[in-house]
């Protein structure tokens, strides 16, 4: 979602009387707690997540209504776009940040972090949702929330060398055409960033739990690939 539904929202809490920080358009900690206590006021599940029922509460007063669903870490993985490694025996601190807010050890950027990427883009947005043991193992998060389609914002995990290597990709699913999925990851080509990945390495597509008002529908998103595939996620 862009940062200016997140800044609509953020307005909006704010003429509510919630106080969810600067208005920034970062869906970060203060304006999740804003969120939630709105929506203990008025009755709705405190989950944090802006669904059809949140938003028609908080905008009710308001012509415009942002569209769809805030997919919370959907959200903060499009404001990562651009977070990439360093290069040698430096390590970018923001990458090692996510570890620690997750209390998880992690030796540097060197080693593969598409599972900590995911881990800090849906841990950091739903403090409540039941992460991976391992969030860091691209492959434990085939068991992580519920099952669901690859639809907007869906888990990906993918399978990488071989089906049987062990070793694994994951991202968020942001489109598709008929031979690959659109993939917001970390640690694509040493970044965060979008990459085209074969459907023929898909292995499962998982939904956060405590999203699951938010997991009606398919949100299919079809589109015209010019890239080329990614190879190897490493």
């Amino acid at each position: 979602m862009s940062s200016e539904t997140v800044r609509s929202i953020q307005q909006a809490l704010i003429a509510d009387g919630f106080f969810p920080g600067e208005v920034d358009g970062i869906w970060g900690r203060r304006t999740i707690a804003a969120v939630k206590a709105f929506q203990d006021s008025v009755g709705l599940e405190a989950d944090g997540i802006v669904g059809p029922k949140t938003s028609a509460a908080l905008f009710s007063d308001v012509d415009h209504v942002p569209a769809g669903p805030l997919l919370p870490w959907l959200a903060e993985a499009e404001n990562l776009i651009g977070t990439r490694e360093v290069l040698g025996d430096k390590n970018n601190p923001t990458i090692l940040d996510w570890a620690d807010d997750l209390d998880l050890h992690y030796p540097g950027d060197e080693v593969p972090w598409c599972g900590l990427f995911v881990a800090h883009c849906v841990g950091s947005t739903m403090p409540e949702e039941v992460l991976p043991s391992n969030p860091l193992g691209a492959r434990q998060w085939e068991k992580f929330g519920e099952s669901t389609v690859p639809r907007l914002g869906a888990v990906m995990v993918f399978w990488r060398e071989s089906k049987n290597s062990g070793k694994g990709h994951v991202g968020f699913y942001t489109g598709e055409d008929s031979n690959a999925y659109r993939i917001l990851g970390g640690n694509q080509t040493d970044k965060v960033c979008l990459t085209w990945v074969g459907k023929d390495r898909f292995l499962k597509a998982r939904w956060p739990r405590k999203a699951s008002s938010l997991g009606g529908g398919d949100a299919i998103i079809v589109m015209n690939r010019t890239e080329d595939l990614s190879r190897n996620e490493a």
